[in-house]
């Protein structure tokens, strides 16, 4: 069963805690980690993108000249693809990228990445965010207190506008909750600092 260190926003430390084998403990399965990731790209995709055929544009309802007899190719619309102006031939529609992926696939991948973290020592564990006010100066000294370095996630057991506002601003810095988590944030930010209700909110989901 892994342990870990927990500190105060000042950098002390406070106590030590177990954490869950199966939550934070397991074999980092990489190829479900990306098949999920794949999955959350193409769900973030819009899919408005739009061209007109010859049927949509504007102009070419007869015939620019006759058949035969002008030694000219014969043209049917002054808006078929080969004109300017014309329709767009074989051009992207609306669609939606969507697809499901398995729950089993996303609580794995997501226990993958927890227990990277642990492996790799970006994992921070903080006893509490009990700020009084919104001010970006409270997390930018708490960040430095607990010697964090580089992209850093904040994860918090539910929605906190206090410490959500108060880090918004920080570069590199990203605030979540559990219930918003997502692959796509562990991957990119190297740090994670979670809060010891956190991290019992996450074993109570995923264990």
């Amino acid at each position: 069963m892994p342990k870990i260190d927990v500190y105060d926003v000042d950098g002390k430390k406070v106590k030590s805690m177990d954490l869950k084998e199966e939550v934070f403990g397991i074999k980092p399965n990489e190829a479900v980690v990306h098949s999920v990731l794949i999955n959350y790209l193409a769900n973030q995709r819009q899919g408005t993108q739009n061209t007109k055929t010859r049927s949509e544009v504007r102009g070419g309802g007869r015939k620019p000249w006759r058949q035969k007899g002008t030694g000219r190719a014969r043209q049917g619309s002054i808006r078929a693809p080969q004109w300017i102006k014309g329709g767009i031939a074989l051009g992207p529609k609306p669609c939606s990228y969507k697809y499901r992926v398995n729950k089993k696939e996303k609580a794995l991948a997501i226990k993958s990445l927890l227990s990277s973290k642990v492996l790799e020592n970006a994992l921070v564990v903080v006893d509490k965010f009990d700020f009084v006010e919104i001010k970006t100066k409270q997390v930018v000294s708490a960040i430095k207190n607990l010697k964090v370095e580089g992209k850093t996630l904040i994860m918090i057991p539910e929605k906190d506008e206090k410490v959500q506002k108060s880090a918004r601003n920080i570069e590199n810095v990203r605030t979540i909750s559990v219930s918003t988590i997502n692959v796509f944030d562990l991957l990119k930010y190297k740090n994670l600092i979670v809060t010891v209700d956190t991290v019992k909110k996450l074993e109570e989901v995923y264990a």
